[in-house]
């Protein structure tokens, strides 16, 4: 009999590993998992042909990032179906609740004292303003520090707080419509695109989703919507998806061709919200 020594002399021995303490980043998409799980969530997958928009994007000296692209595109598809733009709310008595705007939530991937993290940056009503300027606003929040973020500050003003505290605080965010829209928007955007290839279904407690893939070379984009179940049917998201690829190869498009000649766009200073 083979007697094994050395590293297998430990193995029925107690395993100890290392407390670490969660950063406030961590801490708040703890939060938003807690303020996601009883969301009832389904989602419906397309490819998007955005032939025409990528041949406008290549020529753009400075391109516009797709989140920006994404974000603008729903907010204009949302303009014109308000479903896109309503809440489920259940104080003081369950009910939707139809904001005037769309109210977009990216998600922002930064590194904070060393650890990856992903911040919500909330950007109000893309669709009034310009490509552009939706652009710089993303890529403040990407760049800036924390304490010039608004959405940001916000956010981790409450992650600090006691977890009743917190939870008495969401639970409020959550149940009115117009905390609601405040704390979650209207839509989120989110992708892992800049890494590679790969479908994300991903969890907000906002009342829907989109996540975008790579381009693909047939000149696609897979486009994931998530929506909440209770707001409305699939019928209409595969209206909205298709009106969304619509309006990336029109209206989206027709907008970076004129920002060619557009002068640069001025520095993003923050807004207290």
């Amino acid at each position: 009999m083979i007697r094994l020594a050395g590293c297998c002399g430990n193995l029925s021995g107690t395993m100890r590993g290392t407390v670490r303490k969660i950063s406030m980043p961590r801490r708040l998409v703890a939060d938003l998992m807690h303020a996601s799980i009883k969301i009832p969530f389904v989602s419906l997958r397309r490819p998007l042909n955005v032939r025409p928009l990528l041949e406008v994007r290549a020529l753009a000296a400075q391109p516009p990032g797709w989140a920006a692209i994404f974000v603008k595109a729903f907010s204009l598809v949302a303009k014109d179906e308000p479903v896109l733009r309503t809440l489920y709310a259940k104080w003081p008595w369950p009910s939707f609740y139809e904001l005037p705007r769309s109210i977009a939530m990216v998600a922002i991937a930064r590194v904070e004292d060393g650890q990856d993290c992903v911040l919500p940056q909330k950007v109000p009503a893309a669709d009034t303003v310009s490509l552009i300027d939706v652009d710089a606003q993303i890529r403040h929040a990407k760049d800036a520090p924390i304490s010039e973020v608004p959405t940001f500050r916000k956010m981790l003003r409450v992650t600090r707080l006691p977890l009743p505290l917190r939870r008495f605080m969401w639970l409020v965010g959550l149940n009115f419509g117009r905390q609601r829209a405040n704390w979650c928007g209207s839509f989120g955007v989110t992708s892992v695109a800049a890494y590679g290839a790969g479908e994300l279904h991903a969890l907000s407690p906002g009342p829907f989703i989109l996540s975008y893939g790579v381009v693909e070379p047939n000149q696609t984009i897979d486009v994931v919507i998530r929506w909440d179940h209770r707001i409305t049917d699939a019928a209409l998201i595969a209206k909205a998806l298709t009106r969304l690829e619509q309006v990336l190869n029109t209206e989206i498009a027709a907008e970076l061709r004129g920002a060619r000649q557009q002068p640069e766009p001025k520095p993003v200073r923050a807004v207290a919200t």
